[in-house]
């Protein structure tokens, strides 16, 4: 049984006053709460095994080793990849993308074509960008409606064979927008020969990853918007993908052999893992995923879309409010503005008065806002413990914004 109070419990922070006032945290697109399972692990790492992994014949880096390989093996069953070595630890979503735009730079010459959205943070913009810069390459950008609803018949008419990457985001940070990736998947297996490139930073807190049923060639989140340290991330990769491509850093870890004749490089995952790993950080994601197992992603997923649906009617109930997306399928964000009440920062500060916290501005994502003619919105977003009471007090510090500043 879903029981929120418990799972409140599990979450010290949230016990707090913030300005005197006890905190509602409503911004959990751009970071989650750690449940004290999580900090328990991280801890214990640091306190009971600290040591470097896969490098020592002692107990302490053996214990470290086997802990962070059973990490990995967690995230391998929680996203459903076909094996471990595909599963790869960065410092998150944006190193993932840059990663990848890096070792598919000989894929592409001048005139080839990289098709993203106009729903994309800047994390899966600017790494294609320079990318383009690299090699000549040509940027194409699935256009939006006024809904915020990607428009999937540009797609049909840029996939070419001049299409080398296609790169898309599952769910939008700025207006929570559930995109149709396996139509997307579809369209461009059938269409192109081009690497897929998913950016799941905010799909995989919120329902369940099956990469080997969505056929995507890549796909990467961060661990600290799931209840994980920061500085934690996972880029997946098909095994075949992943050996044939070069390393993407040179160091410690990744080699196989090393001389001044020449290097060889290690086999998956450690030809991707140079340098002294996140360990404690990455031990503490898979203690993450214990935490989302245990309460359920299905759990999860049904009780953030009724927050967000609560959220939505009872902001809508609001003169002059206007939500982007509203129309669209959404998960785990509410993005607005109240209009005539200059920008969206004036509100988040006044709401923060109130002990709620909100993300204000463009999120990373200023084409969108460029497309709306706006600076920014408030966007509140949801986690696993978020209630229905914090959303009257969003609701109510709205209408207060509203009052003092119209």
């Amino acid at each position: 049984m879903f029981d929120i109070q418990q799972i409140r419990s599990q979450f010290s922070i949230l016990d707090q006053q913030v300005n005197g006032k006890p905190l509602v945290y409503l911004d959990n697109a751009a970071t989650s709460q750690k449940p004290n399972s999580v900090l328990q692990v991280w801890n214990q790492y640091y306190t009971e095994i600290n040591a470097n992994v896969h490098r020592g014949i002692h107990t302490l880096s053996q214990l470290a080793t086997e802990e962070m390989e059973l990490s990995r093996r967690k995230v391998q069953r929680f996203i459903n990849a076909k094996h471990d070595f595909e599963v790869i630890f960065t410092k998150g979503t944006t190193e993932g993308l840059n990663l990848i735009a890096y070792i598919l730079t000989q894929k592409l010459k001048k005139d080839d074509e990289i098709i993203i959205s106009y729903l994309e943070h800047h994390s899966n913009i600017v790494p294609w960008q320079m990318l383009c810069d690299r090699t000549g390459a040509k940027l194409r950008v699935i256009p939006i409606d006024e809904n915020g609803i990607l428009q999937l018949d540009f797609l049909d008419q840029f996939l070419s064979e001049k299409t080398k990457i296609v790169s898309v985001n599952q769910v939008s940070n700025a207006l929570g927008i559930v995109n149709p990736i396996e139509e997307i998947i579809a369209k461009t297996r059938k269409n192109s020969d081009a690497y897929i490139v998913i950016d799941g930073a905010q799909s995989a807190p919120h329902f369940t990853i099956d990469v080997q049923k969505l056929d995507c060639d890549f796909f990467v989140f961060s661990g600290h918007k799931m209840y994980a340290p920061m500085g934690t991330g996972i880029l997946y990769g098909k095994q075949e993908i992943l050996e044939a491509l070069p390393p993407f850093h040179g160091g410690g870890e990744m080699i196989a052999t090393c001389s001044f004749d020449g290097t060889t490089y290690a086999g998956l995952p450690f030809k991707y893992e140079a340098g002294t790993p996140n360990v404690g950080g990455n031990i503490a994601l898979g203690a993450a995923i214990d935490f989302i197992g245990k309460v359920g992603q299905d759990a999860i997923q049904k009780h953030e879309n009724a927050l967000l649906e609560y959220a939505q009617r009872q902001l809508l109930e609001i003169e002059n409010i206007k939500i982007y997306g509203e129309k669209a399928n959404r998960t785990g964000v509410v993005s607005f503005n109240l209009e005539g009440t200059g920008i969206s920062s004036d509100v988040g500060m006044i709401l923060d008065k109130m002990g709620i916290a909100v993300r204000t501005g463009h999120h990373c994502t200023q084409p969108i806002m460029d497309f709306f003619n706006i600076a920014g919105t408030v966007r509140a977003s949801f986690a696993v413990y978020n209630t229905f009471e914090e959303i009257d007090k969003l609701v109510e510090g709205v209408k207060k914004a509203q009052q003092m500043l119209g």
